[in-house]
């Protein structure tokens, strides 16, 4: 029988500053943000060859959360943002079969005291 493994690859907490969200106070004034992104995919040939041509290049994955989070249209929901990374990673990456990411929006516009509020979604490419 023939093992087949997924690697993981992880960004984690990756800090921004945007300009999102449902109240004109957050569009306006902006807040702190934190993504974590979680890579699965087959990473034999990468391993077998040492060769980042085979693997998934956590730069151009840090890209598509860059390219989502400081977006000019902005958007309302941390799980827009969540899901509008998720699908640019999956477009970017032919070999990524399944990926996970937390949004962490640090400052909550609430009268409570809250560390964070976190939207988190995993997409798993179907066969």
């Amino acid at each position: 029988m023939k093992e087949a493994s997924l690697m993981r690859l992880s960004i984690k907490s990756a800090q921004f500053y945007s300009y999102h969200g449902v109240k004109q106070e957050e569009q306006t004034l902006g807040g702190k943000y934190e993504v974590d992104l979680d890579l699965y995919y087959d990473a034999t040939q990468a391993i077998v060859n040492d060769d980042v041509k085979y693997a998934l290049n956590y730069e151009e994955a840090f890209y598509c959360i860059e390219e989502v989070i400081n977006s000019d249209e902005g958007y309302n929901l941390v799980e827009t943002i969540a899901n509008e990374i998720l699908q640019m990673a999956m477009e970017k990456f032919s070999n990524l079969e399944k990926a996970n990411v937390r949004v962490r929006k640090m400052s909550v516009p609430i009268r409570r005291v809250v560390d964070y509020i976190e939207a988190e979604q995993t997409l798993i490419r179907k066969k």
